[in-house]
């Protein structure tokens, strides 16, 4: 169960098992209660949600999910959950209102069905960089996105890889921070890109610490900083590097590439320094226009994402490698579905 990529054109390389990850095996006859965990899909990954059901080996949930002429949403739970585990699976990507506003509706449609627990899984959380006040008069939008997650009436989230740890202290209700980056070391030894001539690189300051956990367990590989100054939204000017590149294979490392103008100017830069290989490395690929004109000008041996978000057609570029966290996703819902840990998955 697990493991491969859904049958799209984007899953362009096959998927690695995540065996990094202490399994908990699914026993040949579930316990009655098994039939009492239900997954339902939104309408914002509905592939990457197949291939949770397929790892835990239950079906999707059916419903129906449509748009009245004027926008409206209408959804209908076409079975009974009463009484069930429910787990609903929506990334509040692109577009994030309407996601957003999705997701509250299913929240609302399953606690008026009965269901004895509801679970947002959100693969990834929009709004999660308006996580504080950086002047005067602004909204913190990613506490009222917890906020109204909460009022809806999920009782617990499953979010992957938040920009921002403290955005798990913004939900009064339970929250479990799984990480795809077992996913993504799995494959980067598959790749055989470990040696002495890794360093791992860090886009901003702000992303240090998660450069830093990641060449950790990439044998402790050397980290590099690269420091720049934000001119204004979704705009950066790259400054210097701190640490030595020249000669050795870089992997840019961050949580997010949304318009890649952080991420292509550092590697502009590792170029600049003599790295004589560069690979970006993210979580969620947002893809915000230019980010494809800037990855696909041959700056990048590799552009290595995960399916948290979809990756339409039209974004496709041969650097690109699209990596599966499904059995990411379907061990922790298994684990929370049977009350044990989610955090030793990755210890």
């Amino acid at each position: 169960m697990g493991g491969q990529c859904y049958d799209s054109p984007v899953a362009l390389k096959p998927c690695p098992v995540v065996s990094t990850i202490p399994r908990l095996e699914i026993p040949a006859s579930p316990p009655p209660d098994t039939k009492r965990l239900k997954i339902f899909s939104g309408s914002a990954n509905t592939p990457l949600a197949l291939e949770v059901a397929r790892y835990l080996d239950i079906d999707l949930g059916p419903m129906v999910n449509k748009r009245f002429a004027d926008g409206e949403l209408y959804v209908q739970i076409q079975e009974s959950i009463r009484g069930c585990d429910v787990y609903l699976i929506q990334p509040t990507c692109r577009p994030v209102n309407d996601h957003m506003m999705e997701l509250l509706v299913l929240i609302d449609a399953c606690r008026r069905a009965s269901a004895r627990q509801i679970t947002a899984v959100l693969p990834y959380y929009g709004y999660a960089r308006a996580d504080r006040k950086t002047a005067g008069r602004e909204a913190i939008t990613a506490k009222l996105v917890a906020n109204m997650i909460t009022q809806a009436g999920a009782h617990r989230v499953l979010a992957m890889d938040l920009h921002s740890a403290q955005i798990q202290g913004y939900f009064d209700i339970p929250l479990d921070h799984v990480y795809a980056q077992p996913v993504l070391l799995t494959y980067l030894r598959d790749r055989n890109l470990l040696g002495e001539d890794l360093v791992v690189v860090s886009p901003d300051v702000g992303g240090v610490a998660r450069a830093r956990a990641f060449a950790k367990k990439l044998d402790e590989a050397p980290l590099a900083i690269i420091d720049k100054r934000r001119q204004a939204h979704n705009d950066v000017e790259v400054m210097n590097l701190i640490g030595d590149v020249r000669g050795k294979t870089a992997i840019l490392v961050d949580d997010m590439i949304d318009t890649a103008g952080t991420i292509s100017e550092g590697a502009k830069l590792l170029r600049k320094e003599g790295a004589k290989a560069v690979y970006a490395c993210a979580i969620h690929g947002v893809f915000s226009p230019p980010a494809i004109n800037r990855l696909t000008g041959g700056l990048f041996e590799e552009v290595i994402i995960t399916n948290t978000i979809p990756v339409p057609p039209e974004h496709h570029f041969p650097e690109l490698t699209v990596l599966s966290v499904a059995s990411v996703l379907g061990e922790a819902i298994w684990r929370i579905h049977e009350d044990t840990s989610v955090s030793s998955m990755f210890h």
